[in-house]
């Protein structure tokens, strides 16, 4: 009988002949949208430099709106969707060189990521406190907030990366994990991972590598040759690297991946889940969108390492011009860049960044550092940076900054 309501209701609610009755009011509810998006910047203005999202690539958008429908979180309904989520999983463990004992799990991005490889952390080790740089993302204070857990930071030196030797000072029994950035949020820098790896093998800690904007970035710089250290799993003493996808991965948003060295580590926080095909679920999310992961694959079969490659090499070209035109104007920046990230030191960012904002320019502040910054984005062009300059140095000159 519930079948044969529902089956009803489907039928005359939601038929193509109902829904066509409907067109006055879907272009009154889409013309209401596009009147609030117009207020929206757009990554595709390249007028946002601060951000370290960008455009998904065309290919990407296409392979997101075909598989709008599918959910991972009951695989059994799309198997084929999990299959490209498996594939795609893969093509993370090989840009990270991940061991055959490796597993991934796909989520929201670094966020999660994050929160994950320390919900792992501290089921592994039964401890709470977590040992990480004063430069670290902010998801570490949600991290330290829902799973009771506290944060012991560790300065940073002249080169804005963690400080070894106050390092081996914070350590303690009581430490679940130490985290090490490969690509920072601030500035892009790069922590001494390796020497992180040796100090935590040594100490038999969990080491988490948040490269969630560098992991798309520090393969391919290797590649063209940039004086970069190893920062993944080629290291023994990394436990899991957190990579998001929609970032310099080109994907859509969402995406990420956490990569662990053993399966069994996301067994281990696997829960029963008795209502889908699924016997066990591991990660923070139940419902999943496949849309990102197919866009996600899409992405990386079109473009292939060689692809990210010269997309990276375009990025870093854009980023040495804009580091030429900054310093032509009198300003100085943090700190020679290490990728893509550029901070340019202000005495008054805020009202720098307000000001370019009431001119079309989006660009982000960094209190902490006393600069702004700036992320040259794959849609970021030398041109579009030759007509933001003059924006920049009229704002400055008003402000008094130069």
């Amino acid at each position: 009988m519930i079948y044969i309501i529902v089956s009803f209701f489907n039928y005359y609610f939601l038929s193509p002949a109902m829904v066509s009755l409907d067109t006055q009011k879907k272009q009154k509810i889409f013309h209401e949208l596009a009147r609030l998006q117009q207020r929206d910047f757009c990554f595709s203005s390249g007028h946002i430099l601060g951000s370290m999202c960008t455009v998904p690539h065309p290919v990407a958008r296409e392979a997101y709106m075909q598989f709008l429908e599918t959910n991972l979180g009951d695989p059994e309904l799309c198997p084929g969707t999990k299959e490209i989520e498996s594939r795609y999983i893969a093509f993370i463990s090989n840009l990270l060189h991940a061991p055959k004992t490796s597993a991934g799990q796909i989520v929201s991005g670094g966020t999660e990521g994050n929160i994950t490889a320390m919900w792992v952390a501290k089921q592994l080790s039964g401890k709470k406190e977590i040992v990480l740089p004063t430069s670290a993302h902010f998801s570490f204070q949600k991290i330290a907030s829902l799973m009771d857990m506290k944060l012991i930071e560790v300065p940073m030196t002249n080169e804005y990366v963690m400080d070894l030797a106050k390092l081996k000072k914070k350590i303690r029994r009581t430490t679940a994990a130490v985290v090490g950035l490969a690509g920072s949020t601030e500035l892009g820098t790069i922590d001494p991972i390796p020497e992180l790896s040796e100090i935590c093998t040594d100490e038999h800690l969990f080491l988490h590598v948040d490269a969630a904007f560098g992991g798309f970035v520090i393969p391919f710089l290797k590649e063209l040759q940039y004086k970069i250290p190893d920062f993944d799993f080629r290291l023994k003493g990394v436990c899991s690297v957190s990579i998001d996808s929609h970032k310099m991965g080109y994907a859509a948003i969402p995406l990420g991946t956490l990569m662990v060295r053993k399966k069994q580590w996301l067994r281990n926080i696997s829960v029963d889940s008795p209502y889908i095909s699924s016997e066990k679920q591991a990660g923070m999310l139940g419902t999943r969108s496949g849309a990102p992961v197919a866009a996600g694959y899409a992405v990386a079969q079109y473009l292939g390492y060689e692809g990210y490659k010269q997309m990276v090499q375009s990025c870093m070209n854009v980023t040495h011009h804009t580091e030429g035109r900054i310093r032509e104007l009198g300003l100085s920046l943090v700190m020679k860049p290490t990728m893509n990230v550029i901070g340019v030191k202000l005495k008054k960012p805020s009202i720098v960044v307000k000001k370019l904002s009431e001119q079309g320019w989006r660009v982000n502040k960094i209190e902490r550092l006393s600069c702004i910054r700036l992320v040259l984005m794959p849609q970021i062009t030398k041109q579009i940076i030759d007509e933001f300059i003059p924006v920049l140095q009229k704002t400055c000159q008003e402000v008094g900054e130069l």
